[in-house]
């Protein structure tokens, strides 16, 4: 077949279409660009959602580096002096003395009425401060501590004896009243009558017989007390690690499952 047959097949045998200047693309041009505006706006979304998932991560990660660099205030409250060393008045200095020494924090400074020091608890920054100021005005210290820091209550533990404990034991609370505690009376005074901070309490059991109160807490301890009471402070110890690096729910269960030193031997 000639060329001059073909021309006259093509021209005799296919209707022509009508209008064809609506198409002022080719079929094949036009598909490849539909498919291309498709897959531009595929990966336009997906690249949207990458950056708003790149951004809410980022958006949770300040705010967890946030978490981790505001400072956790561990108070422990007694009497300064030789005179209360060792006395059960005195059990929230012996605790914060344990902490100090087991993770290493100096407690070499005399900052806001208080013996103070910082450190890290894991990668916690902490705060460790022993008021100077005698049991009754403990407030005074912790209120400035808080204030200058602005440390949220919920990160302000405060560890102090308890008359209506049995000795040697231990009991974390979320938050409460002061229990008639002189001490724990001026902090939430100094706090704004603010009482929603974890405290940790460590029985020092009643006092014998008719004895004064005043005269029993200030008493020192036996040495099987002292060896049952270096017990527990290292059950102490471990609950406040617990505590800052898992949270309250874990430690008080640490906590109220601890067994005194009598059970375990």
């Amino acid at each position: 077949m000639n060329l001059c047959a073909c021309s006259s097949l093509l021209s005799t045998n296919f209707p022509r279409f009508r209008n064809c200047s609506r198409f002022s693309k080719p079929l094949s041009l036009i598909s490849l660009s539909s498919s291309s505006s498709v897959i531009t706006s595929l990966y336009s979304n997906q690249n949207s959602s990458a950056m708003a998932a790149e951004a809410a991560a980022s958006i949770t990660t300040e705010a967890t580096k946030k978490k981790k660099n505001e400072p956790w205030l561990i108070v422990g409250l007694g009497n300064p002096g030789k005179k209360y060393s060792g006395t059960r008045h005195n059990v929230g200095f012996e605790m914060v003395d344990a902490i100090a020494e087991a993770e290493g924090i100096s407690m070499s400074t005399v900052s806001f009425k208080a013996i103070f020091g910082k450190g890290f608890i894991g990668e916690l920054p902490v705060i460790l401060a022993k008021p100077q100021t005698f049991m009754n005005s403990s407030g005074e210290s912790v209120g400035a501590i808080v204030s200058y820091y602005k440390i949220p209550l919920k990160q302000v533990l405060v560890i102090f004896d308890d008359l209506d404990l049995p000795f040697a034991k231990l009991r974390l609370l979320p938050k409460g009243g002061h229990g008639g505690h002189n001490g724990m009376k001026s902090v939430i005074n100094h706090l704004k009558g603010n009482n929603g901070f974890p405290r940790l309490r460590i029985g020092i059991g009643r006092p014998p017989g008719k004895m004064d109160p005043v005269a029993f807490v200030l008493r020192p301890f036996t040495k099987q007390e002292r060896e049952e009471l270096d017990f527990t402070l290292q059950h102490g110890l471990e609950a406040v690690r617990i505590l800052l690096l898992e949270g309250f729910d874990k430690s008080a269960t640490f906590v109220n499952s601890a067994k005194k030193i009598e059970q375990i031997g």
